[in-house]
């Protein structure tokens, strides 16, 4: 396990991964199941599931790094605006 030790690896870090994991899982088995056309959103960019999924992580890393340098540690209502947005991004882009 040696090979492991360059990152902290804790149950949280490990959680982040395997969500990460299971969501480009789920992008996949849909993307199988059910082949999607670009669908024009809000912004007027032609947009895919993968391609809102990806603007819903990156939203997301901005949102908790703003909150870091804002607010403090705590991360919860951080990580409850990221779920708002990400389900915004999905919704209407």
């Amino acid at each position: 396990m040696d090979h492991f030790a360059w990152m902290a690896w804790t149950w949280p870090t490990a959680a982040f991964f395997a969500g990460i994991a299971v969501a480009l899982a789920t992008m996949t088995v849909l993307a199988v199941r059910r082949p999607e056309t670009p669908r024009h959103g809000i912004l007027g960019l032609d947009t895919t599931r993968g391609d809102r999924l990806f603007l819903s992580l990156l939203g997301s890393a901005f949102i908790h790094l703003g909150w870091l340098g804002l607010v403090g540690p705590d991360l919860t209502v951080a990580s409850i605006l990221s779920l708002l947005y990400a389900a915004a991004v999905f919704r209407w882009v």
